[in-house]
């Protein structure tokens, strides 16, 4: 499957020799980041569903490509990244059109470390399976409450550690990595674990410069060819 018109901006790199192969689920926040990339920074590539909830990501195939089983993976000739935070780097270092990264040291640190508290400490501890197992062990209501403990928990210190930076976007007024990584936990947070954004006015306000992004709607989850309306 292609991916979309506004995927394949005519600004992508003329230095890659093939086409880049997007391994990724609709719904998954971590392959939102992949596309929201992408699409900034104007690479063509071809979606490759893969549907978790059928358990593809458990053929023999995609083992190959990612023995963790866990979207999204990202295919560029012969080099295989798996894990988001992976995938975004190694596009900045090959495809440094349009940098995902500023050049100034300390924003650039303010990025990376807004970007990996949500890799690191936010969505690994919402993830779908987890969440099955917590309910299966303690219930639906104690499953949730952890969730919810542990996006706000992490919300917090991102509102602390950019409230003296951010301007129209986390760390001025250009996107970075740490917006690409921002705008799908928010979405995440308050559509699936009803989370009040107003505790986080800093991150509040950033989310509505973030509805406008063109780039940021053309990777979403709903207008991906996988996505189940």
């Amino acid at each position: 499957m292609e991916a979309s018109s506004e995927q394949q901006s005519e600004n992508s790199s003329s230095s890659s020799p093939s086409k880049l192969l997007l391994y990724s689920y609709w719904q998954s926040s971590c392959s939102w980041r992949v596309r929201f990339a992408l699409s900034l920074k104007g690479l063509p590539y071809e979606y490759k569903p893969v549907n978790i909830t059928k358990g593809e990501q458990f053929s023999p195939d995609f083992k190959r490509l990612n023995p963790l089983h866990f979207v999204p993976v990202l295919v560029d000739g012969d080099i295989v990244v798996s894990d988001s935070y992976a995938i975004l780097l190694y596009l900045e270092d090959k495809y440094p059109q349009r940098p995902l990264l500023p050049a100034d040291p300390r924003l650039k640190a303010l990025n990376l470390q807004a970007a990996s508290i949500i890799n690191s400490n936010i969505q690994p501890l919402h993830m779908v399976s987890l969440l099955k197992h917590l309910e299966e062990k303690v219930g639906p209501e104690e499953s949730l409450s952890f969730a919810q403990l542990i996006i706000e928990k992490g919300l917090l210190a991102l509102e602390m550690l950019l409230k003296d930076f951010a301007s129209r976007y986390a760390t001025g007024d250009e996107v970075y990595m740490a917006d690409v990584f921002l705008a799908p936990q928010i979405v995440v947070s308050t559509s699936r674990f009803n989370i009040n954004m107003s505790k986080f006015p800093t991150l509040s306000r950033l989310y509505e410069s973030y509805k406008i992004l063109l780039e940021l709607e053309a990777s979403s989850p709903e207008r991906q060819p996988d996505a189940v309306h």
